[in-house]
């Protein structure tokens, strides 16, 4: 997790990063500085994204198996004021609302999961397929389409099913290798008429390192130094498997894409002139998107993951490395299997060395590294206390993935940002301004030569943010989950970024600067619709001027009751 630094760090204007696999790549040029008007190549598409267990709600209805998100979320203490995502959104009846707002904002495409459990509620399909699950998803996928929006189909958004973890460990497990491809070929066999962009896996990152190693996410183990390494292992190997299987199976009549989304943050040498930390930010980025593109692209592994982890397991005395191996065979099966690379970027980290001794105690993933990740005290940071608004970052990254896998087709599978105030604010120029400045590093990219095709921001609906619950909102649209009927609000980005969609890009400064001005004030028209439901119904309310909220209610009743007090006293 970051290292939260007060120190503050130097700028550099000029960056030489000289990765192994990546000379031909020109790391001096900076120039984050400066804004690029110009539009995106004709066809790219604009989308927005979501996830299954995050906004659908409906966790026991109409034949749903469990989760282990369920499960994990039922436990007192695991989530942020307990929240859990039972209700959340409410979107599993609301399919013709939600698709409506994708409508109003133009899409090009919807990026959404298939809950596993709802579908198989064991996870094994030869135990029982929902046929209430199928229909769901069959109206979600036709609705779509009626409106011209394109499906993008990730099959797995974290929600295993329960009993796949019980029986047998859940990502531990080599076993569940062949009941993922199970559920996928069911995917393919109902909705690959219709679907033809799927994502196998979104962020496996986060399912390695937060579900079995650190214990912060479903299904909370704590496996350190092992957990991690042994899931992305079986990943990786279904990932392939579903690959294969799509590709023999269905591709010749489908005519459709398998492809994977991977966490790609940014690392960047705290020093420039130390080529320790230039090393050190080359082994964040290779412990993170490289340890599953890697494999994707090359076959095997990033040497320099192969490399430490091998020499710490060593120095604890074990006889082989903690990171486990692909055989031969298993390398030319894995190797290739990416039509297209889903890139999840967020934000960006300074790294720099530093050491981590081995023991007999144990190492964990991230001692591994031998790095320190830190923080420029002066990135905007509205919500996550993880996401911090570095947009030159996105730049690098997807020149980085150019360079080092061939220049594949790219599609953008999250981008976003959150808030975390206690009085919501629609009126959201943070998110306007990342919204922004990431899409035109992207669009800069896309002048660099990378090979990017679409655009999903995150996320359609504010919803449930796994460990922080419903305290991080990242939605283009407000979802007022006091209320029974959760509903939604556009913010001032929704207007923002339908006129990004509408001119493809950015025409001219005259223009953006205008879009800004019209997005704010339009925001508040529906503070004023949140602020008319009954007050008694709300956990947040809106800062408007026009209309008191919560926040500005308690200020004047503090004030007033101050005031009585001093009356009285005198």
């Amino acid at each position: 997790m970051l290292l939260n630094c007060a120190f503050s760090v130097c700028h550099v204007l000029m960056l030489v990063l000289c990765l192994s696999a990546a000379e031909d790549f020109d790391w001096t040029k900076n120039e984050h500085g400066s804004f690029y008007y110009g539009t995106f190549p004709t066809g790219f598409s604009w989308g927005v994204g979501s996830s299954a267990y995050q906004t659908e709600g409906a966790w026991d209805k109409d034949g749903k198996g469990l989760s282990i998100w369920d499960v994990f979320t039922h436990k007192k203490g695991k989530i942020y004021q307990n929240d859990t995502g039972d209700a959340s959104c409410e979107s599993y009846y609301k399919i013709k609302d939600d698709v409506s707002l994708m409508k109003e904002l133009k899409l090009n495409h919807y990026r959404f999961s298939i809950s596993w459990p709802r579908l198989i509620p064991t996870g094994v399909r030869s135990d029982h397929v929902n046929e209430k699950g199928i229909q769901y998803y069959d109206q979600l996928i036709d609705h779509l389409l009626e409106n011209n929006i394109t499906p993008i189909v990730t099959l797995y958004h974290w929600d295993l099913p329960q009993v796949l973890q019980e029986k047998y460990g859940g990502w531990q497990n080599v076993s569940i290798v062949n009941h993922f491809n199970d559920f996928a070929n069911l995917c393919f066999e109902r909705y690959g008429d219709r679907v033809k962009y799927w994502i196998t896996f979104n962020n496996p990152w986060s399912v390695a390192v937060e579900g079995y190693e650190t214990g912060e996410h479903a299904p909370g183990m704590k496996l350190r130094g092992t957990g991690a390494y042994r899931s992305a292992h079986h990943i990786i190997k279904a990932h392939a498997k579903v690959w294969h299987t799509y590709d023999t199976q269905w591709r010749g009549k489908q005519k459709g894409t398998v492809g994977i989304s991977l966490s790609g943050d940014w690392g960047e040498p705290v020093d420039i002139s130390n080529q320790k930390d230039i090393e050190a930010a080359e082994r964040f980025v290779q412990f993170n998107l490289g340890w599953f593109a890697t494999p994707i692209f090359h076959g095997d592994y990033p040497q320099v993951m192969k490399d430490f982890i091998g020499r710490k397991s060593a120095q604890q005395g074990l006889g082989t490395s903690r990171l486990p191996t692909f055989a031969p065979q298993e390398k030319s099966y894995i190797k290739g299997t990416c039509d297209f690379l889903g890139i999840g970027h967020f934000t960006t980290r300074y790294i720099t060395q530093k050491n981590y001794p081995s023991g007999r105690s144990g190492n964990s993933y991230f001692t591994d590294r031998d790095l320190a990740e830190l923080v420029d005290p002066r990135w905007p940071d509205p919500g996550s206390e993880w996401l911090y608004s570095v947009p030159w970052g996105f730049r690098r990254m997807l020149n980085f993935i150019k360079t080092q896998y061939g220049n594949p087709v790219i599609y953008v599978t999250e981008n976003g940002v959150s808030e975390k105030t206690q009085c919501t604010e629609l009126c959201d120029e943070w998110r306007i301004q990342y919204f922004k400045d990431y899409v035109n590093e992207m669009l800069k990219a896309i002048k660099d030569g990378v090979n990017v095709k679409g655009y999903t921001a995150w996320s359609l609906l504010d919803k449930f943010e796994w460990d922080e619950g419903y305290s991080e909102r990242f939605g283009l649209y407000y979802v007022d989950f006091g209320n029974k009927n959760k509903p939604r609000y556009p913010k001032a980005s929704v207007q923002f970024y339908k006129r990004i969609i509408s001119s493809n890009g950015f025409p001219n400064q005259r223009e953006v600067e205008n879009w800004r001005r019209k997005s704010i004030e339009t925001c508040s028209s529906s503070s004023q619709l949140l602020a008319a439901d009954p007050l008694t119904s709300h956990m947040e309310m809106v800062t408007e001027i026009v209309v008191p909220t919560v926040c500005t209610l308690s200020i004047l009743l503090s004030a007033i009751l101050l005031m009585f007090l001093l009356r009285r006293r005198n």
